[in-house]
């Protein structure tokens, strides 16, 4: 295992580090957690130099200070992660992905290869969040809301580009979010909407196919998340 830690860190035993990771102070680490986990890049380099994950060099994950990581989260390589996030169990989070300050990810969360999060998102419980995915500042994610990424998978050649959730969106549980997509700032996802093109800033989005309407004067705030 090899890990720096910053001063008043505790790392559970059971945490496997692969190549070189790197903790703030006062984080938590628990059980079964892995960080700097080998890509498929880094796992054929291995193999041709036949060489065992545990010691072969590599840049593993870096997270800031006050993290808390809970149990069994999978944290790929050349992932950077900020000051005061918290994860629920069992989150993975792939490669060359980016999370800011003051983030909560909810248990089974699924975070994709190059995805970039903002500061102060709320992400709850087993959502989706695909390669190329784009979430600026103060989001709401709700219980298994689901963002896509390929609109013809497997059929034909064609670019990943997943959602850009702009700042203060909020996306209610169960809905779904076409690739490509751009949820306007302060915009408002009901719960179980299709959304299939871009949502002006500060409406609201309901339906399937989801229809758009301005919101109300009271709702037209940020998401008071801290």
């Amino acid at each position: 295992m090899r890990i720096d830690v910053g001063e008043g860190t505790l790392i559970h035993d059971s945490v496997i580090g692969y190549g070189r990771n790197i903790v703030g102070k006062n984080c938590i680490i628990l059980e079964k957690v892995i960080l700097g986990y080998p890509t498929t890049e880094i796992l054929v380099r291995m193999r041709e130099e036949k060489k065992f994950a545990e010691t072969f060099d590599y840049f593993g994950c870096q997270l800031g200070n006050h993290v808390i990581v809970r149990s069994e989260t999978v944290i790929y390589s050349n992932v950077k992660i900020g000051n005061y996030v918290r994860t629920g169990h069992k989150v993975l989070i792939r490669e060359n992905s980016r999370i800011g300050n003051d983030v909560l990810v909810g248990t089974n969360v699924v975070i994709d290869r190059n995805v970039t999060i903002g500061n102060y998102v709320s992400i709850q419980s087993t959502v989706y969040i695909p390669t190329n995915t784009i979430i600026e500042d103060y989001v709401f994610l709700g219980p298994n809301c689901v963002f896509l990424n390929d609109r013809f998978p497997i059929r034909i050649e064609n670019e990943l580009k997943g959602p850009r959730i702009c700042k203060g969106v909020t996306v209610g549980g169960n809905a779904t979010i076409f690739p490509g997509v751009t949820v306007g700032e302060g915009a408002f996802i009901s719960a179980g909407a299709v959304v299939l093109e871009d949502v002006p800033p500060w409406h609201l989005a309901k339906g399937v196919p989801a229809r758009f309407e301005e919101l109300p004067e009271k709702l037209r705030i940020l998401n008071k998340i801290i």
